[in-house]
């Protein structure tokens, strides 16, 4: 993969240290917006998708050795900070009301998981997305789904008994039960084909809105620190617990449009597996967790509710967008109407 297309002054000092251009440390006091605006900065989340890109491909072109940095894992740090905090402040309200509620743990997560999940972008795509906003979002969902799986696999390590037992059997499916064919970032690449899309790995990375980096982002900053395995483990069973019916409602959107079998067959794999997945990223993986070590109950309820809420506002800003776009050629129209009257 190339390194992407800079978007602001922390993305170019970051490109630039990869290309080895600059030996520089990128400086994050020059960040234009305040913590509560990262979300939508292009320029911060570029910068932290790259350096958390070094973990998995990696670069065309960039010293493999980068990835461990002193220097740039310093300044990975300074900015998963920035993200931490945002992430705790938007779920603090979410993480308190479900300590509240009684019952065991598994019953807390699943209320916190009812009380967030908003299914909207796959009810769009059901009813009245048209082929270029499918294509659109495949694009968007393929600089996850080409790596699925992968930042939970880094948590495998850090953590043990029917926890670990119970993660090693959700990835063994999402990587295909041993047949290489069935793995699901390749069940992603197929349908990406279908559509006349390009599967290669982060071919989309120019494209992905600053949303999008930050859903991957989320994901890959609760994976790689140890510190934040239970909010990595959460956000598992949230993921894996708002699959399902979301995914059915795809595949009716493909249907609808009459896509290719293999732009629906991804989404109709995830249909029966992640209603199997939901319970035991719940029961077996979190609230075994939990019971092993009380004080993680806040970092999984954190990384649920962060799941939730960051692909509400990713799934937000794509129909936002679209909406936009739709209104656009009528705005157009009548001008041009106005002028010749």
């Amino acid at each position: 993969m190339q390194l992407p297309a800079p978007r602001g002054p922390l993305s170019q000092q970051v490109c630039e240290i990869l290309a080895g251009r600059s030996s520089d440390q990128p400086s994050v006091a020059s960040l234009p917006r305040p913590v509560d605006q990262l979300i939508d900065d292009d320029d911060f989340q570029l910068a932290l998708w790259m350096l958390f890109e070094l973990h998995y491909r990696g670069f065309d072109g960039v010293d493999p050795d980068l990835e461990w940095d002193p220097l740039l894992i310093h300044s990975r740090g300074r900015l998963e900070a920035c993200l931490e905090e945002l992430l705790r402040d938007l779920t603090r309200d979410d993480v308190r009301r479900a300590k509240e509620t009684g019952g065991d743990f598994a019953t807390r997560l699943i209320t916190l998981i009812d009380e967030l999940d908003r299914g909207s972008l796959a009810t769009f795509l059901q009813r009245r997305a048209s082929k270029e906003q499918f294509s659109d979002f495949m694009r968007q969902r393929s600089i996850y789904h080409l790596k699925e799986s992968d930042p939970q696999s880094f948590v495998l390590a850090r953590i043990d008994g029917p926890a670990k037992a119970a993660l090693a059997e959700v990835q063994y499916d999402e990587y295909g039960a041993g047949d290489p064919d069935r793995l699901h970032a390749g069940l992603f690449a197929r349908a990406l084909d279908s559509l006349g899309l390009d599967s290669t790995y982060g071919a989309y990375i120019d494209e992905a809105s600053a949303s999008t980096l930050a859903v991957n982002n989320v994901m890959s900053m609760f994976a790689l620190r140890r510190r934040l395995r239970g909010a990595s483990l959460g956000h598992l069973a949230a993921f894996e617990a708002t699959s399902s019916a979301p995914c059915r409602r795809i595949v009716g959107g493909a249907e609808r449009l009459g896509l290719p079998h293999a732009a629906a067959h991804y989404f109709d794999e995830h249909v029966e597996a992640d209603a199997v997945h939901e319970q035991l990223a719940i029961r077996n993986i979190c609230a075994t967790l939990v019971e092993q070590d009380p004080r993680l109950e806040d970092d999984v309820l954190l990384g649920a509710a962060s799941c939730l809420k960051m692909d509400q506002i990713a799934g937000a800003a794509l129909t936002q967008r679209w909406d936009v776009e739709q209104a656009r050629p009528r705005v157009v129209r009548e001008q041009r109407i106005g002028a010749n009257a």
